[in-house]
């Protein structure tokens, strides 16, 4: 094969890649993986236990397998390591993940993106007449795919959080944009001396206590995070920044400044671009948000001139295997 028709042949496999986050998404919402926590299952079994075609399925599953999520055996599937996370009940499950990332209208404003590109614009305000998070708040559908989905990202934050991130012993950890609290939730938990305020708008509030966390630990507070934030030692912003361009960050985090205490510091969770040509999701994800919103996924350096704007220092950098770090700030 030259090396021109290996070019064709690379890049048309490439672009046929859609189809492996399409069939993610079918499985994901049948929830096949949900069947197959006993062994390996048939496609006529696992067809009839989601209410599917046999044939259809078995292809789609045939597909997945090639990329490791599922493998054959014998004449059925069985669920490899790498898709436990397909399943409800795992502890970190990207179900609701993989659903909100292959939403209709992310597909849409991917295929779109080239408009975007020549605009210089989300292409999703161009296709909605309207900027995503109002869409959002506006769609029930989108409104539970979303929240469902950030809750399945904020996983990684947690395993990072608590298993590389050093918390203060004591002390108020206000969660910025923290949604339905399900971060926040799990800081406290590994964390009995903090206590903690979840903030966002009133409409995403959950409004209750988590089960085994005392009262007195947990409150909420309603209100954006461009007028103020409430008052605290430790302030976490969990996918929040990228979504925002360089501007809105540096009022949000100039809020948060205003209102930490003497000591305190901000800790946020999101990617940290690399420099090389290398592989890696924060790549991936800088698109999503050049599709949607007006943020970025930005380097180290970035980083650190947003909070030199806001009157921070970036301390340190905490990277994990996978695409999200923490960027550590100080007044």
């Amino acid at each position: 094969m030259t090396s021109s028709e290996a070019s064709a042949v690379f890049l048309i496999g490439e672009a046929h890649s859609y189809l492996k986050s399409a069939a993610l998404r079918a499985v994901a919402l049948l929830g096949v993986a949900d069947h197959l926590g006993d062994g390996p299952r048939s496609a006529g079994e696992l067809a009839r236990a989601v209410g599917a075609d046999a044939d259809y399925l078995g292809r789609v599953l045939r597909l997945l397998a090639t990329v490791g999520v599922f493998r054959t055996e014998g004449d059925g599937f069985a669920l490899t390591p790498l898709g436990q996370g397909l399943r409800s009940d795992s502890r970190y499950s990207a179900r609701a993940g993989v659903v909100m990332s292959t939403m209709h209208t992310h597909w849409a404003s991917a295929f779109e993106l080239e408009t975007g590109v020549r605009e210089g614009r989300p292409s999703f305000e161009a296709l909605f007449g309207m900027p995503y998070f109002d869409y959002v708040a506006s769609d029930e559908k989108s409104t539970v795919e979303f929240h469902g989905g950030m809750g399945s990202f904020s996983g990684a934050a947690r395993r990072l959080a608590l298993d590389q991130y050093d918390f203060p012993a004591a002390g108020t950890v206000v969660d910025v944009g923290g949604g339905r609290g399900g971060f926040l939730a799990d800081v406290l938990r590994g964390n009995p001396g903090l206590s903690g305020v979840l903030f966002d708008q009133a409409h995403v509030l959950p409004n209750q206590v988590p089960q085994d966390i005392a009262p007195e630990r947990w409150s909420e507070v309603a209100g954006s995070f461009f007028d103020g934030v409430p008052e605290g030692d430790l302030y976490l912003l969990s996918y929040v920044l990228h979504d925002w361009d360089d501007e809105a960050c540096v009022s949000i985090l100039s809020n948060c400044r205003k209102a930490m205490a003497p000591h305190g510091r901000i800790a946020v969770f999101d990617a940290v671009v690399g420099s090389d040509d290398r592989p890696e999701d924060a790549k991936l994800l800088d698109l999503v948000m050049m599709m949607l919103v007006s943020g970025r996924e930005r380097t180290a350096g970035e980083f650190e001139a947003l909070f030199g704007k806001a009157g921070m220092r970036v301390e340190r950098i905490v990277r994990s295997e996978g695409p999200l770090s923490v960027v550590e700030a100080r007044a």
